[in-house]
């Protein structure tokens, strides 16, 4: 918990204050007491006097009192939520096994088919980039809110040959955080002459407002070993979300003359998402595959927001002090 205003927390020192007074005032009519000629006559005059309840309707005021100069000092709290902001890089396996017609029309038409209907249903906070890879990876479209820019970045797609996913993984993140550093600059561009510092790895469970959604129907033969990248990720705090396109069987895939088997990597796929904390979903129909973006859109981005809790505290001092007065009001007739 922290304070906008934290200085107001001195006023807290008035509450012991108080209740030194109010022991000294119980004190003194002990004193008053003690001068009667006879303590017998005063009792039998009084009566069972109230005891402990007494002490109640001060006691609940004074604490009323210090919930309220505790409100004084605006304490907030920090709350995980989900946003409807931040970024989500859709990262596309365009090799050429993506040329299958196991799912129709084909893989990545249907591919494409899932992420244009994926893009619409985004609210307007959220920046959508989209990066493609086959022997090496390229970002198509640097994120943006701009819906119909990233449907045409995925509408020109088209298969060629490769699969480096460890190469796709690296090229997502630096579009996450180049985008983030170049948001205050109006020329969109991150400035080029100052040196990126080394960000420090976030704690465990602690995200960034971003994600990367990788869909790949192939094992990794290019570039980087997927395995050895993805601690940079987990590291910056972003998660990724794999999709398995096809099967670990594999399909015969004929193309220019020549059969070849493709075969999904699942295993891989997997530890992907584990490390990064994100989730893996396998897709071997068109439906599947639209049924798995749509429940991404539920579970895409939390922000840590920054909550004002003044308002609890106030309500609570004033039921406190409500109490009080109710209290003294029944057993006393009178408001402390």
């Amino acid at each position: 918990m922290e304070f906008t205003w934290p200085q107001m927390l001195w006023g807290l020192l008035l509450i012991p204050a108080l209740v030194v007074g109010y022991v000294l005032l119980q004190r003194r009519r002990q004193r008053y007491v003690i001068r009667y000629a006879s303590l017998s006559l005063v009792k039998d005059a009084l009566g069972r006097g109230p005891g402990w309840r007494r002490h109640v309707p001060p006691a609940l005021f004074l604490l009323s009192l210090a919930v309220m100069l505790f409100a004084l000092a605006r304490p907030v709290w920090y709350v995980t939520l989900p946003a409807e902001e931040g970024t989500v890089i859709l990262t596309m396996d365009v090799s050429g096994s993506m040329r299958a017609g196991d799912v129709q029309p084909t893989r990545l038409e249907a591919a494409k088919a899932a992420a244009r209907a994926f893009v619409e249903k985004q609210p307007p906070g959220v920046k959508i980039g989209v990066v493609g890879f086959s022997d090496n990876a390229f970002l198509i479209q640097a994120p943006t809110n701009q819906k119909d820019a990233v449907t045409a970045a995925i509408d020109r797609l088209v298969p060629q040959r490769g699969t480096a996913i460890g190469s796709a993984l690296l090229t997502s993140l630096d579009a996450i955080f180049q985008n983030a550093n170049s948001e205050g600059d109006p020329s969109g561009q991150a400035p080029s002459n100052q040196p990126t510092p080394t960000p420090a790895p976030l704690p465990k469970g602690v995200y960034e407002p971003a994600i990367i959604v990788l869909l790949s129907d192939g094992q990794s033969n290019r570039g980087p070993r997927p395995l050895d990248v993805v601690g940079q990720i987990a590291a910056r705090g972003v998660r990724v979300f794999t999709i398995g396109l096809g099967s670990a069987q594999g399909v015969v895939l004929r193309n220019f003359g020549r059969s070849m088997r493709v075969q999904l990597d699942e295993a891989t796929l997997k530890a992907i998402a584990q490390a990064t904390d994100g989730q893996y979903f396998n897709a071997s129909t068109t439906t599947d595959l639209q049924s798995i973006y749509q429940n991404l859109n539920t579970q895409l981005v939390f922000r840590r927001q920054q909550t004002e809790i003044t308002a609890l505290f106030t309500g609570a001092a004033l039921v406190l002090a409500l109490v009080a007065a109710a209290l003294s009001l029944l057993w006393f007739s009178r408001i402390l």
